[in-house]
């Protein structure tokens, strides 16, 4: 019967679960906001060129992990793997080069087939936010301050560390490159399959390699920080200075790199030990030759993406939810009055919940284990006064109110 499971590397998301989903993207959203980011959504699914395009088809994510399939028309596309491919494509196809800088908030269900792991499923969700248009290192600055504030909000940054690095220009990549291929070609017959053929294709790719052999081999392996021109270094030297302006903290990691082409200048992630294996919650970097490997025109950008799962576990602190009030017919007599009286606090903005059937024991029940943080007793006696009971479920103690002033006295409950 597995097909009444979901499938492999899927989950639902039901109660807590779910409202600790809605309050991650809620408090980045509201962060989002205060840095002028608006909120966009773009397709889960695109023309399968998109990632091909801008993931690189030397990228794990391309050749193991992307869920393509055809159109009855004929057309190759792919579930979204990642967020920014989808929001380059929309800055180009919408014409927003007008509109520069573009300030983009996002959130949604994300695809790879890989293996589950802690915090990501193969349908797993994100945040993320781009800045698309501003090339300065304060631009750099205000996205990593946003991540950041972020975290705060969700109050988990005690847990997080921000670990920076330089990519530097197009100039001091390519320097780079060409020391990585020569260190690379020494070892050639040591590092693994995967690795040897990006050494002609990528081999910065090397770098991210999760094969035991091969990161022995990369420990050893020229740093990029040895190969940084001057431009590069005083852009890197006014990201540092400005974050620790902002009173932001970080450590430098001259491991951390991305092995596209497009990327250059910051790369920076926010990592914990608190997952074990899983380390890294948010991760971006600037990438300026996106947009224009696309088929756009020349257009700086920078950005960031976080797992929601990740961050939900991270934040062990109890989720606030408003309490409801239970609406209980003492019997079968009163239910339409009840619904009457329930509809009219939910119009006023009271959450409620009826209790349908049962006697008053089973009601009351019920309205324990939906903790409701009060009851609502509708009976013949009281309905004749127009009148309702109230029983407040926290100290036991009980008072009867007009019907006409119920959302009034409701109002000190909830």
């Amino acid at each position: 019967m597995s097909g009444l499971q979901p499938v492999r590397g899927t989950h639902d998301l039901l109660s807590e679960d779910q409202a600790r989903h809605r309050m991650v993207v809620e408090r980045a959203r509201t962060v989002a906001g205060l840095y002028g980011f608006d909120e966009i959504a773009t397709p889960v699914f695109e023309f399968t060129e998109v990632f091909a395009r801008t993931l690189g088809d030397t990228s794990d994510i391309v050749t193991k992990e992307m869920y393509t399939f055809e159109t009855k028309g004929g057309e190759s596309v792919t579930l979204r793997p990642e967020g920014t491919a989808g929001v380059a494509r929309a800055f180009i196809s919408n014409g927003m080069a007008q509109n520069i800088p573009w300030k983009v908030f996002y959130n949604g269900p994300m695809f790879r087939h890989e293996r589950p792991q802690k915090g990501r499923q193969r349908q797993f969700h994100q945040i993320g936010v781009e800045l698309i248009g501003a090339d300065s290192p304060q631009s750099d600055v205000e996205v990593i301050a946003l991540a950041s504030q972020t975290l705060a909000a969700m109050g988990i940054d005690s847990k997080i560390t921000l670990e920076l690095n330089s990519l530097g220009d197009a100039e001091s990549r390519h320097a780079y490159r060409a020391a990585l291929v020569d260190f690379f070609t020494l070892h050639e017959k040591d590092l693994s399959d995967d690795s040897r053929e990006r050494l002609s294709k990528n081999p910065m790719r090397i770098l991210d390699s999760k094969s035991e052999q091969d990161k022995a081999i990369v420990a050893e392996a020229p740093v990029f920080s040895d190969f940084l021109n001057e431009p590069s270094r005083d852009f890197f030297s006014e990201v540092k200075d400005g974050l620790s302006a902002l009173h932001i903290g970080f450590v430098e990691n001259p491991r951390l790199v991305r092995g596209l082409d497009y990327y250059c200048h910051t790369a920076f992630e926010f990592t914990t030990t608190a997952l074990g294996a899983q380390g890294t919650v948010l991760a971006g970097g600037r990438y300026d030759g996106l947009i224009e490997q696309m088929g756009g025109p020349k257009t700086p950008g920078i950005g960031w993406a976080a797992g929601i799962e990740r961050l939900a576990l991270l934040d062990d602190s109890q989720v606030a939810s408003q309490r409801p009030i239970a609406i209980i017919p003492v019997s079968g007599g009163e239910t339409r009055q009840a619904q009457v009286i329930c509809q009219t606090l939910r119009v006023a903005g009271i959450p409620c919940d009826i209790a349908f059937s049962g006697n008053l024991k089973r009601r009351l029940k019920r309205a324990d284990k939906i903790n409701a943080r009060a009851a609502v007793l509708i009976g013949e006696d009281e309905l004749r006064n127009n009148a309702v009971s109230v029983r407040d479920l926290d100290t036991g103690g009980q008072f009867e109110t007009p019907i006409d002033g119920l959302a009034v006295a409701l109002s000190d409950l909830v």
